[in-house]
């Protein structure tokens, strides 16, 4: 299930390629500001102060370093007529998204406090910041899984479906939002975990998705040696 991006009306196909994209970008950055409104809302100036003070790093790890986003170029090259090569680049790509995540999920959970301070957060939040922020950074690996199926999704011509799965999931994060943070007083760690719960069924569901629906992934017998 690949499209092609080479025939029909020039503007017509970037447009409908790229419109997605730039939705997608905004719906990315809808995660934290829902959380920010509703600890505003519900949780006090404290809770809204700590979760606003680990913009700099969640925008410094997560945003600028979506690696898996980045893996999607090399697929453009070899996506129209060589399969083979096509899933050894996606093979390569699943590896390299599964360590670099774990490496950076590691060193920041270990490292959120240290961050916190080097930002010089007030003592009176930065329990909460480092709370909110260590529990996004568990995360990570989620995120990467995402961001590397929509890159993949992307790269075969569907920029559609990993936004209706942001869409989604946007939309599911405010409601365990608003689960965990009015009802069950959660606090801070209860937005962290609407965000990573949310994060967790995009990748899982859009992985599936990915799985069964581009046909071209499906390894054949003799391509056990991917990698090489």
């Amino acid at each position: 299930m690949t499209k092609d991006l080479t025939s029909g009306s020039p503007l017509k196909v970037i447009l409908l390629f790229t419109l997605p994209l730039v939705l997608g970008n905004l719906f990315q950055q809808f995660y934290a500001l829902a959380d920010t409104i509703i600890v505003g809302r519900f949780c006090g100036v404290s809770a809204l102060a700590s979760v606003g003070a680990t913009g700099s790093v969640n925008y410094l790890i997560l945003v600028r370093h979506r690696v898996a986003t980045a893996l999607r170029f090399p697929l453009h090259s070899c996506s129209r007529a060589d399969y083979k090569d096509l899933r050894r680049h996606v093979a390569n790509a699943a590896w390299l998204c599964m360590a670099a995540s774990v490496v950076l999920t590691i060193s920041t959970v270990a490292l959120t406090r240290p961050m916190m301070q080097l930002m010089q957060t007030p003592d009176d939040i930065i329990d909460g910041a480092v709370i909110y922020i260590g529990w996004i950074f568990a995360g990570i690996p989620f995120i990467f899984l995402y961001n590397m199926v929509a890159a993949i999704m992307r790269a075969l011509g569907d920029s559609k479906t990993p936004l209706y799965f942001l869409i989604l999931t946007s939309a599911l994060n405010i409601g365990l939002d608003l689960l965990f943070i009015v009802p069950f007083h959660f606090g801070v760690f209860g937005a962290a975990l609407a965000t990573d719960i949310s994060q967790v069924i995009s990748g899982v569901l859009s992985f599936i998705y990915l799985r069964r629906k581009f046909d071209v992934l499906k390894m054949e017998k003799d391509e056990s040696g991917l990698l090489e």
